[in-house]
């Protein structure tokens, strides 16, 4: 590139060297500018790209609310759920000359009550503020203790004691609700309202009191009763069974139940014949599901999503040995074989396809024996034979060995006998098998009660779970998914915060806002008493923070950190990128030198 700006003659003489010139240090034309123009324009274009390739490899994040995330955790772990309950006891048949002082009733059975939960409000339970309110129903006289609405407790004068409490326990049962069924819409009022009805009758022949719980949300005591004396077992009644559900440790926010994180349960009866070659078992399970599963996947509902499949199998021996017993004319396992009971290479039950993903499959197993461990007994610890012949796995499900009416195959056939199990077979086996549902939930599975106060009754339900029991279970279910979600959402929280090279798509974004607003319904359902609301709410948020967390794109491969990202791109850009900052700071500063020997040629010509 030419340095002077004017082009010399050859025809015109060369002029004289200027003695005081020097070439080194001086310069007489002004330095040109294109070759830094062209090396500062290829510098801008890599610094101008360099965002544009921060773009091309940026990881799409949704925002998550990280601070509602945190505030439900810390809530949920500084306030326990506790579910607003109201009780009222009503005394009748009670001569009114007695005077009971219905105020001094509603302290002590109030105090009894914190005793017995020990004062300490657990997760899903009714807390201690809760209200007693004690009616006292006489011929004549009718006071309350409490000023409450008329609609949700006991109407003084609903019954006739000389002739209406006079029946069975059915038929008790099914009055009471008829008299006390007001209080099925007082529910958003402060929650359900559980009634002892303390019935007083002189002239009974029985000393003491007789205690019976029914099905819905109510129960009574009757006997010869004195109003102090009977405190302790309404007391009893309140915390036991309605509070707790019937469970002596009572609920506990730590306990798992067997509903899967989707809120769906799938309930998988298999018919096995262990050996087909003897008698081949079949069963009309359709009807069993109309007619009596039915009910029990509608009282479920609120708690899970309840579906139910059956299947028969053939060729399906037990894992374990049994012994023939001559005093029991029987073959026997015991309890200590029950670990090895279940053949899991014979038995082949998960064939739903129902059940894939997060549900929970619970296993309902009717085992038919072969001819030659027939008939099969589960013996218990205590010498006795087993009333049920069966057992359950905790988390698992239930089996039951059902033994044909003759345990001996006639040589004479050489073809297996086909049957079908009778209707009233299928009654038992399914009383069982809902026995064990309830185990598996965490109840009894029998009606019959010990405790403090003595024995007491419970009326079962044709549902297979009574109204208060679906109360407590509901109140336990709602505590347990709050927590789970909670749980979940702050591992993903924390998850997502550490991984800032992590995926997060606009799907989970939703799912984890959707979540939230169910968890904050749940806990407001819970407030206002309204037990099914709040366990479907907490089933849903539970749902939609497990879907969240195990989205298939968090599992990505892209989520790689920025280091990585550095040393992929570093030998690609790094050695173009340093040659042309090396080029534009050589240029930069040759344009400067030759700039200060054109101003020193500038400066010596002013001064001549």
């Amino acid at each position: 590139m030419a340095e002077n700006s004017e082009t010399q003659n050859p025809t015109e003489p060369l002029p004289k060297m200027d003695e005081e010139f020097d070439p080194k240090t001086m310069r007489k034309t002004k330095p040109g500018i294109k070759r830094l123009i062209m090396i500062l324009t290829v510098l801008s274009s890599f610094i101008l790209g360099f965002p544009f390739l921060l773009k091309t490899i940026e990881i799409y994040r949704s925002p998550l609310p990280f601070h509602d995330i945190d505030s439900l955790s810390k809530t949920l772990q500084s306030n326990p759920l506790l579910i607003p309950c109201r009780f009222q006891v009503i005394y009748l048949g009670f001569d009114a000359a007695k005077k009971l002082d219905e105020q001094k009733l509603g302290f002590m059975i109030n105090e009894q009550m914190v005793k017995l939960t020990g004062g300490n409000p657990i997760c899903g339970g009714c807390g201690n503020d809760y209200t007693v309110s004690v009616t006292v129903d006489s011929s004549n006289v009718c006071n309350r203790s409490l000023n409450v609405e008329n609609s949700c407790f006991w109407r003084c004068g609903s019954i006739d004691l000389s002739g209406n409490l006079n029946g069975n326990d059915e038929e008790i049962d099914e009055m009471l609700y008829s008299v006390l069924r007001g209080n099925e819409n007082c529910e958003s009022s402060g929650g359900k309202v559980y009634s002892v009805v303390v019935l007083n009758k002189e002239d009974d022949d029985v000393d003491g009191f007789r205690v019976v719980v029914g099905k819905y949300r109510h129960a009574w005591l009757v006997g010869k009763l004195e109003g102090i004396g009977a405190v302790s077992s309404i007391a009893n009644v309140f915390v036991k069974f309605f509070m707790n559900g019937g469970k002596e440790e009572g609920i506990s926010k730590n306990e798992f139940m067997p509903v899967g994180a989707d809120g769906r349960v799938v309930l998988s009866f298999s018919l096995l014949n262990a050996n087909p070659q003897d008698w081949v078992y079949d069963w009309d399970f359709r009807k069993i599901d109309e007619d009596l599963l039915a009910p029990v996947v509608e009282a479920l509902a609120p708690i899970a999503n309840l579906t139910v499949e059956s299947q028969v199998l053939y060729h399906t021996p037990k894992s374990s040995f049994s012994s023939w017993d001559a005093k029991l004319s029987s073959y026997v396992f015991r309890t200590k074989d029950l670990p090895f009971f279940v053949n899991s290479n014979e038995w082949h039950l998960d064939t739903s396809i129902a059940a894939g993903g997060r549900s929970k499959v619970l296993q309902f197993v009717v085992y038919i024996p072969s001819s030659e461990e027939c008939p099969l007994r589960l013996q218990l610890p205590s010498g006795k034979l087993s009333t049920t012949n069966g057992f359950i796995s905790p988390m698992w499900g239930g089996v039951i060995v059902w033994n044909p009416p003759r345990c001996f195959r006639s040589s004479k056939n050489m073809q297996p006998q086909k049957y079908t199990l009778t209707s009233e077979d299928l009654e038992e086996l399914l009383e069982v098998s809902l026995g064990q549902l309830r185990q598996l939930f965490g109840l009894k599975s029998n009606n019959l009660y010990v405790g403090e106060s003595g024995m007491s009754n419970v009326l079962s339900s044709d549902r297979g779970f009574t109204e208060w029991e679906l109360d407590a279970l509901s109140r336990q279910h709602t505590c347990f998914n709050l927590h789970s979600c909670a749980t979940t959402l702050g591992s993903l929280s924390r998850l997502v915060q550490s991984l800032p090279r992590m995926i997060i798509k606009d799907e989970i974004g939703k799912q984890v806002k959707f979540s939230l607003e169910a968890a904050n319904l749940a806990q407001t359902n819970t407030s206002r008493g309204s037990y099914k609301a709040s366990a479907v709410s907490s089933r849903q948020a539970r749902a939609l923070a497990e879907d969240a967390f195990f989205h298939p794109s968090i599992m990505s491969i892209s989520y790689y950190s920025f280091e990585h990202c550095f040393a992929v791109y570093t030998p690609f850009f790094l050695p173009v990128a340093l040659h042309v900052l090396l080029a534009a700071a050589k240029e930069w500063r040759r344009y400067k030198q030759e700039r200060t020997k054109y101003f020193m040629w500038i400066s010596k010509k002013k001064v001549e």
